[in-house]
């Protein structure tokens, strides 16, 4: 991981929200929990990986957020994060989702960088 990833490192991602993202709350589609934390992860992804060396990626290991306002299905949702904190291969962010009308959620993420050579053998022992 270089030692140019900072606080301050953000990166943004936006889905159009389609159907395969919803719950159905009365007549609505309406974007799900679970896929605003998907979104918000592939958010904190995307900062880190200009950063990473070849042979690294990273895992969740923690995310905290509130869901506090509805999206419809064809909206566009937004998901922002930013780094907060570096410590060793820890990278924590704070994380902000948005729609036209607004916030829609927001919290923490953390994210540790891995080896994916070292994190594909203890997969493979893990299957066997």
């Amino acid at each position: 991981m270089s030692d140019r990833l900072t606080p301050g490192v953000s990166a943004g991602l936006t889905w159009v929200v389609a159907e395969r993202h919803c719950t159905r709350r009365g007549d609505h589609d309406i974007f799900s929990t679970p896929n605003l934390v998907h979104l918000i992860e592939d958010a904190a992804i995307e900062a880190l990986a200009p950063y990473l060396a070849e042979g690294q990626g990273s895992v969740g290991s923690r995310v905290e957020i509130t869901h506090v306002a509805p999206t419809l299905k064809g909206a566009e949702v937004t998901a922002t994060a930013t780094v907060t904190e570096v410590d060793r291969r820890r990278v924590a962010f704070s994380v902000l989702a948005t729609d036209a009308n607004g916030t829609i959620g927001e919290g923490t993420h953390e994210r540790f960088v891995i080896d994916l050579g070292a994190f594909d053998a203890k997969l493979r022992g893990l299957a066997s």
